[in-house]
């Protein structure tokens, strides 16, 4: 019996492009409802994400005139990543297999078909990797790699090039909802936990309309998040760097008293003030790493909720 396929899309000020991408959505399972590789019960969970424009009101619209979609309004604004939770949390309640996609059609919604058939393979988590970056400017194309590379280096279990275009089963869902962490990183969550898993690679398109939600500042913050919510190497980091300084600082120790028994010239007010810049910067660097630590633990601990849904349209029958 085919499996019951829901589509959750994150949805942040997403007007221009939602309707066209209702279009393809609907072209797309009409063609996996009739090849018989999903159930006619499979569903599209659009996440409306505080947007400000009519976002809101076009999932409303599209929901009226077709019950394939739904829609879930949070009630404010709460990122990228809890509003792709919310959508995944919600629909595993009655989907054999959920998969997440951003609006702007930029993930190949083709690649579904092969996520599928891997899902009907055996595996419970089917991640969208992306071949090659032809359509990001070599900035960001340069940073995205280095980032996926610094996040290896430092012990992070994350799939390279892949962003949170993926297939995930209803039981591994029901196992990520065990994970209840505040500060969200789901690229890292979802390889913790575990269940077989595999790739599907697809080459990634220029955004359809609208413009980017992931401006150079969000996305360092972003990337910040990522690094602090799974991995405590850059603290280790300060340990080791401390440890160096200190051996530095006994070598210079035995230098200086050896410049000052042996009559050598005498040490400027200049060495003096590098070594306390120095120390002086490297020592906020350090605060504001274990800071930026403690403030995650600060956050955690209050375990206030990720998501507060304010309405959720859907249709009665299932």
């Amino acid at each position: 019996m085919s499996g019951i396929l829901y589509m959750v899309v994150p949805c942040y000020n997403e007007e221009p492009v939602l309707e066209e991408t209702t279009r393809r959505l609907r072209e797309k399972y009409a063609k996996l409802i009739n090849e018989g590789k999903i159930s006619p019960k499979s569903k599209v969970v659009y996440v409306n994400d505080g947007s400000k424009d009519k976002t809101w009101d076009i999932i409303t619209k599209i929901h009226n005139e077709d019950k394939m979609f739904r829609g879930i309004c949070l009630s404010r604004n709460r990122g990228h990543q809890n509003a792709v939770l919310a959508g995944l949390m919600t629909a595993k309640e009655d989907a054999d297999m959920v998969i997440s996609m951003d609006a702007d059609l930029q993930d190949d919604i083709d690649a579904i078909d092969e996520m599928i058939d891997q899902y009907d393979n055996g595996f419970d988590i089917v991640y969208g990797v992306r071949n090659k970056r032809t359509t990001d400017s070599f900035f960001k194309r340069f940073t995205a790699q280095t980032y996926y590379k610094m996040l290896l280096k430092l012990g992070v279990d994350i799939v390279y090039n892949h962003a949170d275009f993926r297939l995930m089963s209803k039981r591994a869902l029901n196992e990520m909802e065990n994970f209840k962490e505040v500060n969200l990183f789901l690229r890292g969550i979802v390889p913790m936990v575990g269940f077989p898993s595999t790739y599907v690679y697809y080459e990634r398109h220029e955004r359809f309309a609208g413009e980017s939600k992931y401006p150079l500042k969000k996305m360092l913050h972003f990337a910040f998040d990522g690094v602090t919510s799974l991995s405590i190497k850059p603290i280790r980091f300060i340990t080791s760097l401390g440890l160096i300084i200190f051996v530095l600082s006994l070598a210079m120790l035995v230098y200086t008293i050896v410049v000052h028994f042996t009559g050598g010239s005498q040490l400027g007010w200049s060495s003096i003030m590098t070594s306390v810049w120095a120390l002086g910067g490297l020592q906020l660097f350090s605060i504001g790493i274990i800071g930026e630590y403690i403030g995650k633990i600060y956050l955690e601990t209050k375990a206030r909720p990720r998501f507060i849904i304010q309405e959720y349209l859907k249709d009665e029958d299932k």
